[in-house]
């Protein structure tokens, strides 16, 4: 799977998670009749809106994917296409994180506003990481593409040739 598309599909993933994690929480704050609750999680909403758009502000991709695209292992021939695996195989905690927050938020609501909030703020900063990865690749003349691995290792990367973008 490109490691474009992984980014892409991983923003929509936490930002799916977030409204999901919104509704547990709106449906639970409702439900007790707790209007403290609800201005509570809105203001942190809000500033993990903030958060998330000052962090994801900037073109340039972070430290991390920095040095997942500098250690890419240089390969040949195209890897195996498998986005369904891949996806799950790197975003399985997500998954656990939004069943258990939002299990816990007819029990405990402000979990899974504070749950909402991260998952909002980490949508909002990778935003932009696809954009900079293809940046690079077409750069480069590159394709970064995930490895299938362990669920619970390090996500890798693999480099083969693709199309260099020329600017006339």
């Amino acid at each position: 799977m490109r490691f474009t598309e992984f980014l892409r599909n991983a923003v929509l993933l936490f930002a799916g998670a977030a409204s999901t994690l919104a509704l547990c929480t709106l449906i639970a704050a409702f439900s007790e009749d707790d209007r403290r609750l609800l201005l509570l999680a809105i203001g942190w909403w809000i500033l993990a809106g903030v958060i998330g758009l000052w962090l994801g502000r900037r073109p340039q991709t972070t430290q991390g994917i920095g040095r997942m695209l500098a250690d890419a292992k240089a390969v040949t021939s195209m890897p195996p296409i498998e986005p369904g695996p891949i996806m799950w195989n790197r975003l399985w905690p997500l998954a656990v994180f939004t069943a258990v927050a939002g299990g816990l938020a007819f029990l405990f609501p402000p979990v899974a506003a504070v749950a909402t909030g991260y998952a909002l703020a980490i949508s909002l900063a990778w935003r932009r990481q696809a954009l900079a990865v293809q940046a690079i690749e077409e750069r480069d003349g590159i394709q970064f593409h995930v490895e299938k691995a362990s669920p619970f290792g390090a996500t890798r990367l693999t480099r083969l040739p693709g199309m260099k973008r020329y600017d006339v």
